[in-house]
């Protein structure tokens, strides 16, 4: 006999095919689908779904109402806020079955990034890592590293440091008042230092 080495609440629907990591927290209502690949240390709030092709590395947070569908992928440390939103068909109709993987635009979340409650990731972008999607947004176009964007659609409004706060940049570098790390701007790309 085999004991799982993560926890799924006995409302949750976990597909036999998933593979589900080390200290893993499911909780109600959320369905796995068969050949999901969720990572070690995810904790997954209530009523999310993560569909077969979708992919999320470890540490991720993916608050309540939140729908993960194939050809998503999360890497390591993504904190997704209640009720965002992926697609995945850029071109959905009800009487045209556009539900295979030759129509999904593939989306990629980097490392420590961030997605506020209630955005929506249009298809087929890349969001860079430790980006911050503002509240409500709706993300159109690939967001680059450190990126602050919010609004619909969603413009970059400044940077955020791995930390979290917002960064101001005085003759293209910075350091962050809470963290102490340092970054250069050079050409609205910003890198730590």
């Amino acid at each position: 006999m085999t004991t799982k080495k993560y926890f799924a609440h006995k409302s949750s629907c976990i597909d036999k095919g998933s593979k589900i990591g080390e200290g893993t927290a499911i909780w109600h209502f959320c369905h796995i689908f068969k050949g999901a690949t969720i990572g070690k240390n995810c904790k997954l709030g209530q009523n999310v779904v993560v569909h077969s092709t979708a992919i999320l590395k470890n540490n991720v947070k993916i608050q309540n109402n939140v729908s993960v569908y194939d050809g998503v992928t999360l890497e390591n440390d993504v904190f997704c806020g209640p009720s965002c939103v992926f697609t995945n068909i850029i071109n959905p109709r009800a009487a045209i079955c556009r539900n295979s993987a030759e129509h999904y635009r593939k989306t990629l979340v980097k490392r420590g990034s961030s997605i506020g409650a209630n955005a929506t990731i249009i298809c087929g972008v890349t969001i860079g890592e430790n980006a911050f999607i503002g509240a409500g947004s709706v993300v159109t176009k690939d967001v680059g590293d450190y990126e602050l964007v919010y609004g619909s659609p969603a413009r970059r409004h400044g940077w955020m440091c791995q930390c979290g706060n917002k960064l101001t940049f005085k003759k293209g570098s910075t350091t962050c008042v809470e963290c102490k790390l340092s970054y250069k701007k050079d050409n609205n790309i910003v890198i730590k230092s």
